[in-house]
């Protein structure tokens, strides 16, 4: 399964950079998740290299280089679309901020592999010789589908409070257990992930929730003390109970896992997020309904999921879709009533397609009944895509020709006549005008 690795064209070109290290006389391995995938039958996405070369030597080799962390000892080699992260062997000291070392130490690939987060990811492969350098039990805990630390667990996790989520994520993707151990080492330490960046824990966050099974992940994160110190807000949903005529799957946190176990694969981070959330104003919302009831769940639901994104310091672009996507994941339900102007708007939205998918797993994961679903997207392909979105019949520059101020009004008139083109009751520019003009008069009128 290893020599795999090097067939593919990316695979090629790591041989290339492995082999032109050997040749100036440095030992050069294949590391971590890439070996890992291999004796996975997987295809690995990146083939990271590790090297007896220093980071200047590294350089001098490849021109076609960038340092990317060279102080330890990481260096970004780019050849042809491939980029590939070279680093030097390296054993680490202190963490005393549970982020990075305080320093490193080049040393043998023996230590190397020492101060690596799981044994399933320390192993190193020798292309050349074509030898596998296992130290740590990795391919053992591969054949029992183990995720387990390096050595000591909670010394792994003192140094790098973020490995306690990484051993989520790891277990969801590739279906394996948390070794005991390891897993009571998270839980006695896990509060130490508040420690961590918002940014840092927003990146882990989108590969779990983006990756395979992350309705599991989830479960395993509020399993092991991490979700409530990450999202607390997903832990309150437990326990809310909604009736069961309408979901029988059981109480909110259920339905919401459910849904993410529903989306489709390799989602984007926005829809996956979103999909976690929709129903996150449930618990304040029943505090003011009657019992079963959460009315004004989705706009309650907006303004907490408004804090979540503040406190992951997301991106402006990933919160307003998010925030668009939560606050209107029940619109789908008033469709019988809404007029054609108004599917037409939602239909031109860039996100559409994405709230479409989290309507069709929230009914998926509830009721099952998806009429509402289907009726929208009927309407959807029964028109034109030109007729969705056309361009404006009118425009503000002309409402100046006919002779109209610029002002408030302007706005009132122009909305009310997209309106009426959209419904289809304003069918060319003459019509438009003739609105535009009746309009203004009346708007003149009640002034």
């Amino acid at each position: 399964m290893l020599n795999e690795l090097t067939k593919s064209p990316q695979g090629r070109i790591a041989h290339g950079i492995a082999r032109k290290l050997r040749l100036g006389g440095f030992s050069a391995h294949f590391a971590g998740g890439c070996v890992r995938d291999a004796l996975l039958g997987l295809s690995p996405q990146d083939i990271d290299i590790a090297t007896s070369a220093r980071p200047d030597e590294i350089m001098a080799m490849f021109p076609e280089c960038r340092a990317v962390g060279a102080s330890f000892g990481v260096v970004l080699v780019r050849i042809g679309e491939f980029d590939f992260e070279v680093a030097t062997y390296r054993s680490e000291g202190e963490y005393s901020d549970g982020r990075r070392p305080d320093s490193v130490n080049f040393c043998s690939p023996e230590e190397d592999v020492k101060r690596r987060d799981f044994t399933v990811n320390a192993m190193l492969y020798d292309p050349e010789a074509e030898e596998l350098m296992d130290i740590v039990g990795g391919r053992a805990d591969l054949e029992a589908r183990i995720i387990r630390a390096v050595g000591n667990p909670e010394a792994r996790f003192s140094e790098d409070h973020l490995r306690m989520l990484r051993a989520a994520r790891f277990s969801a993707k590739l279906g394996f257990e948390i070794e005991t151990a390891t897993a009571e080492a998270i839980r006695k330490n896990a509060g130490l992930i508040e420690r961590i960046s918002s940014e840092r824990i927003a990146v882990e966050m989108e590969h779990i929730l983006t990756g395979r099974r992350p309705a599991f992940a989830i479960r395993l994160m509020d399993e092991l003390g991490l979700l409530e110190r990450i999202l607390p807000e997903v832990v309150a949903l437990k326990g809310i109970e909604q009736p069961r005529n309408l979901h029988p799957e059981g109480d909110v946190f259920t339905h919401t896992m459910i849904c993410l176990d529903r989306i489709p694969e390799h989602p984007s981070f926005e829809l996956a997020l979103a999909t976690l959330l929709h129903d996150i104003g449930k618990p304040d919302a029943q505090k003011e309904s009657p019992p079963g009831r959460f009315f004004d769940h989705e706009r309650i639901g907006v303004n907490l999921t408004r804090h979540i994104c503040k406190r992951l310091k997301l991106s402006k672009k990933t919160t307003d879709r998010v925030l668009w996507l939560v606050g209107r994941h029940m619109c789908f339900l008033h469709a019988p009533q809404m007029r054609l102007s108004k599917l037409k708007t939602l239909f031109a939205e860039d996100g559409f397609g994405e709230l479409a998918e989290i309507h069709k797993v929230d009914a998926m994961a509830s009721s099952g009944d998806l009429s509402h679903y289907d009726l929208v997207m009927k309407i959807k392909e029964g028109i034109p895509e030109r007729e969705i979105s056309p361009d404006p019949l009118i425009r503000g520059k002309d409402l100046i020709r006919m002779g109209l101020e610029p002002g408030p009004v302007f706005s009132k008139i122009l909305k009310q006549v997209r309106e009426a083109q959209l419904d289809g009751t304003v069918k060319n520019r003459r019509e438009a005008r003739e609105m535009a003009g009746r309009l203004a008069a009346d708007l003149q009128d009640a002034e």
